[in-house]
């Protein structure tokens, strides 16, 4: 797909030849959130109750008929009521005369005005001259003169020219006409002008880059300026991915209904979760999407993106990010941090405890007791070695082997007596803290129930061979931290979910408890970042929900796809919808599923009608005579219609609707923007 299309708006030779300055120029109006902005036409506010051309036509010429017909009668002495108020005002001396004349035809005017009028506003004449007759009569606006035509056209870069940039802004302007700059190209570039508005002082190297550089100045730091191809219609002016459109079904909301429907940072940062059975429809049409979006804005400077997913997910080609990391395969170029680039053991701890223990309700109530014992072995071995331990390493210490611990022991002693005999207090004083914390650990290893044996277990899933060349604890090789989020990243990393599904549920619920702790933390928020989980099956937990309402004050967001609220555990599925501000339900959830999104989506006054029938007994004699001969020669009763209009409360979509009524390849989307503003659910077709 081309990186820009859409319709321009007028335009002469030079602009139908070059459609990338057409999409320039293509208005973008402000817009509902989720709607498609590039080219849109706002729905008028009163088409709510607008009647059909054809009924507003025949309306407007039977009233003109009718207004003839009267005047002709009238004129013809049919109706001679009409001329009783001009006999009554004028003067019998006027009879004959000239006064008399005058003032018969200023009443036949009035009169004939006083007709216009009544008929007119019978026939809606008004709205015929408004919807019909001043679109064609209007005069087209005046000519603008040059220079206001460079003040306002896009392609000849305003801002650039009112800074004293005029030969920088013809360089641009050159490259655009030329077909010489892409859609990236642009953003990336008004980006960095941005950047040199907040900080004067970047003013030269800004210019000399665009002298030197023309449309590739201010590159991404891999150099590349596009992705290698694209599934789907994006907008990077406007920062949106195109998803589908909104039916014109009476369900939907006035203003969405026949346009287009998108997603953008602006929602995304609130959350988005996607439940979606069938086949792979939520990478189709939401993940896939979303993460194609998010790499583009990434080389243009104004995203950071984490995307995670299975090897057959559709989240686009090698090509389209920077890192690439492919967990159990020997030929991954790149590895993964376990510990999210953290120095402190305690984070350390409570990521790791996140990953083991949160995929399982029953396994909750341990979390505080599994983040001390991981914070006492993981922070002595750092004291002992200055760096975390592996996978292996860890799992030993856990399952309390007697060998590992008191190895473990002897070296931080060693590291306590050096740092004694240095005489470096700080050194000596961890040390000595460490060796306390091992005491304690293995003392609790001696008592029943012991979380020890639990967190071994669990992490025995990623001790295996396959795993053995991954998560190097001292960062050997080309390894990837979360903390890398502070540049404009684009990582995919493949999980083994055929070949070791629990050690994807793992990986997953660290990879988010890794994005959630990280992001926040950033020093520099002005990017956005996101994590993008295709299938996020037993990530949900109390802790995980909880943090992804910190996010949205930190630009950041996370996009969570679902074959189904199964996935959940019970307790947090209310918490989750209510979390995220972006609620998507795609064809195929269950009615289970759906009574969550209608809670969360809840109801609306809408007008009832009970329409009740009832057999007609009015009227005398001759009526009921005649209702009875019909009833003999029908056989039905004539009965009376009554019609009742109550304001009641309904779901804005019921359970029963959301899993029998979507048609196939049709989702039903809520979203609210960071700013706090939410919308009402959309029925939203998929395919356009």
């Amino acid at each position: 797909m081309a990186p820009y299309s859409g319709a321009g708006t007028g335009g002469g030779a030079e602009e139908w030849e070059n459609p990338f300055v057409r999409w320039m120029r293509t208005p973008r109006p402000k817009a509902r959130p989720g709607i498609w902005r590039y080219g849109h036409v706002p729905r008028p506010d009163d088409e709510a109750d607008r009647i059909s051309d054809r009924q507003l036509l025949g309306g407007a010429v039977l009233a003109l008929l009718s207004g003839l017909l009267v005047w002709s009668l009238c004129w013809n002495g049919v109706i001679g009521i009409w001329l009783w108020p001009f006999d009554w005002i004028t003067l019998d001396a006027w009879r004959g005369s000239g006064p008399m004349v005058v003032a018969g035809y200023v009443y036949y005017g009035l009169f004939i005005l006083l007709l216009a009028y009544v008929f007119g506003r019978i026939g809606r004449w008004r709205e015929v001259w408004t919807r019909f007759l001043e679109p064609v009569l209007s005069s087209p606006e005046p000519d603008r003169n040059q220079g206001d035509a460079e003040a306002e056209d896009p392609v000849a870069w305003p801002e650039l020219r009112a800074a004293g940039l005029v030969g920088e802004a013809e360089v641009l302007g050159g490259a655009a006409r030329g077909g010489g700059m892409n859609d990236v190209d642009l953003v990336r570039i008004a980006r960095a002008w941005e950047s040199v508005r907040a900080r004067p002082e970047r003013l030269t190297a800004f210019a000399g880059s665009v002298r030197r550089d023309g449309p590739a100045a201010c590159p991404h730091p891999s150099g590349l300026r596009d992705i290698g191809s694209r599934a789907h219609r994006h907008d990077l002016v406007t920062g949106q991915v195109r998803i589908g459109a909104a039916p014109d079904d009476k369900r939907n909301p006035h203003a969405y209904r026949g346009g287009g429907i998108a997603l953008e940072a602006g929602v995304l940062g609130t959350g988005l979760l996607a439940v979606g059975p069938a086949g792979n429809v939520v990478g189709d049409r939401v993940t896939g999407p979303v993460a194609e979006l998010l790499c583009l804005q990434a080389l243009t400077g104004q995203a950071a993106v984490v995307v995670v997913g299975a090897p057959d997910a559709p989240l686009g080609g090698d090509d389209a990010y920077d890192v690439v990391i492919r967990i159990a395969d020997p030929s991954s170029q790149h590895d993964l941090d376990l510990y999210g680039g953290t120095a402190d053991p305690d984070e350390a701890a409570a990521l790791l405890a996140e990953a083991l223990l949160g995929g399982d309700q029953a396994d909750w109530a341990h979390g505080r007791p599994a983040v001390t014992a991981l914070g006492q072995l993981i922070g002595a071995y750092q004291s002992a070695y200055g760096f975390f331990p592996g996978i292996a390493e860890l799992r030993g210490l856990l399952d309390g082997d007697r060998t590992a611990l008191a190895a473990l022991r002897r070296d931080c002693a060693a590291v306590a007596q050096g740092a004694l005999d240095g005489a470096d207090a700080v050194a000596a004083h961890g040390a000595v803290a460490a060796l306390r914390e091992l005491d304690a650990r293995e003392r609790q290893l001696s008592r029943p129930g012991d979380i020890g044996a639990l967190l071994a277990d669990r992490l025995a899933v990623l001790d295996r061979p396959v795993f053995a060349r991954f998560f190097d604890p001292r960062g050997r090789g080309r390894q990837f931290s979360m903390r890398a989020i502070e540049h404009p990243m684009r990582v995919r990393i493949v999980l083994p979910e055929r070949t070791h599904a629990e050690a994807s549920r793992v990986l997953a619920r660290l990879l988010l408890a890794q994005f959630t702790a990280t992001a926040p933390a950033r020093s520099d928020r002005s990017r956005f970042a996101a994590l993008v989980l295709d299938d996020a099956a037993r990530t949900a937990s109390p802790e995980s929900v909880r943090a992804l309402g910190r996010l949205r004050a930190a630009h950041a967001g996370v996009v969570l796809g679902l074959r189904g609220l199964d996935d959940v555990a019970e307790p947090v599925r209310g918490p989750l919808l209510a979390a995220v501000g972006c609620r998507m339900a795609l064809t195929g959830v269950s009615t289970w599923d759906g009574r969550h999104f209608a809670e969360a989506w809840g109801a609306e006054w809408v007008e009832a009608e009970d329409v009740t029938h009832v057999p007609d007994v009015s009227g005398g004699l001759i009526r009921r005579l005649l209702r009875w001969v019909r009833q003999v020669f029908t056989g039905t009763k004539a009965m009376s219609r009554s019609v009742t209009v109550r304001t009641v409360e309904r779901e804005r979509w019921s359970a029963s609707e959301l899993a029998n009524t979507l048609p196939p390849g049709h989702a039903v989307l809520s979203v609210t923007t960071v700013e706090g503003e939410r919308t009402p659910p959309v029925l939203v077709d998929l395919h356009h």
